[in-house]
């Protein structure tokens, strides 16, 4: 399908939609990429509906931190379906236009849930903190109640400033250009789309993704460093053991999920390319909630046993 670029000397006021060219560059693998990425979200979506559903029916898993990972495989459902069945109804129909209305609303949806995922990922850490470092008081401190708090409070948080910023985004006039080379609609690709000084909107984004990503990654390390001070001291190596591989699961999605979105938002301008960007995007938005349900189940033999018995039992 063939798309009229609007160029620069247009007026500002044609630009009705984008174009995500994405993965069209690979006009041979079209069917390929469909199989793949439809293979991806049906094991997202069976991988972590599952462990959503034997945290909730499992006695043995009625615990504070079950409940946090059943709402976190529930976000990675939300997560990845913002973009994958875009990607997929593109893929499958060779259209890749979107509207701008569109795009605003699946920009604003996936900020929210990141933002959402990364006041989940500070709470767990600071779950497992109670955990380990406050064993005596962590029932009493970590109640349902609590935790349905801390839980609604992750869900809730980022919204405002999310829809504010995406707000503030498409109050720009687009004349560079309406192609992209992305899969969806991310921010540093829409703003390069943008006519006229961006500067303000850029440091913008640059401050909110340090208040989301940066400041909760820093607290998330504060937590760990205080857990691995307190297992350290440990008197046996079995404890040492089992208290190293409750955390180590969640930490291992802490450095993948901040790793990934951190080099994409916060690196300098000069450093972004098509490129870099679709492969960080692809890795956090997809890859990694493909790999959540593997590191956290693997790892976890309650999780394992919870499963057995949910398969044996069907």
């Amino acid at each position: 399908m063939k798309y009229e670029q609007i160029n620069a000397e247009d007026n500002v006021s044609t630009v009705k939609q984008f174009v995500l060219l994405g993965f069209s560059d690979f006009p041979y693998l079209q069917g390929f990429l469909f199989g793949v990425f439809s293979i991806v979200y049906i094991i997202i979506l069976i991988g972590n509906s599952l462990i959503a559903i034997i945290t909730r029916l499992d006695p043995t898993l009625q615990k504070p931190m079950y409940f946090f990972l059943a709402n976190f495989s529930s976000l990675e459902i939300c997560y990845v379906s913002v973009t994958l069945p875009r990607i997929l109804f593109s893929i499958c129909t060779r259209n890749r236009s979107i509207s701008l209305l569109d795009c605003a609303i699946q920009m604003c949806f996936f900020l929210v849930v990141g933002a959402t995922e990364c006041f989940l990922l500070a709470v767990m850490s600071h779950d497992h903190y109670m955990a380990i470092c406050n064993l005596l008081h962590y029932l009493l401190v970590m109640n349902p109640q609590k935790c349905i708090q801390l839980a609604a409070g992750s869900w809730i948080s980022g919204m405002p400033i999310q829809i504010g910023q995406t707000s503030q985004i498409f109050s720009l006039h687009f004349c560079n250009s309406n192609q992209t080379d992305h899969f969806f609609c991310d921010i540093p690709p829409v703003i390069k789309l943008a006519c006229g000084d961006t500067s303000v909107h850029e440091l913008s984004v640059f401050i909110v993704s340090m208040l989301f990503a940066a400041i909760l990654f820093m607290l998330v390390l504060a937590s760990y460093s205080k857990i691995i001070s307190t297992i350290l001291r440990l008197p046996t190596a079995t404890g040492r053991g089992k208290a190293f591989s409750t955390c180590s699961s969640h930490f291992l999605v802490v450095v993948l999920f901040y790793g990934s979105a951190t080099i994409t938002y916060l690196r300098p301008k000069s450093n972004h390319s098509a490129g870099i960007n679709r492969l960080f995007s692809l890795f956090y938005t997809i890859m990694t909630p493909m790999f959540n349900p593997m590191i956290y189940s693997f790892r976890n033999k309650d999780v394992i046993a919870a499963l057995r018995k949910l398969l044996f039992k069907t």
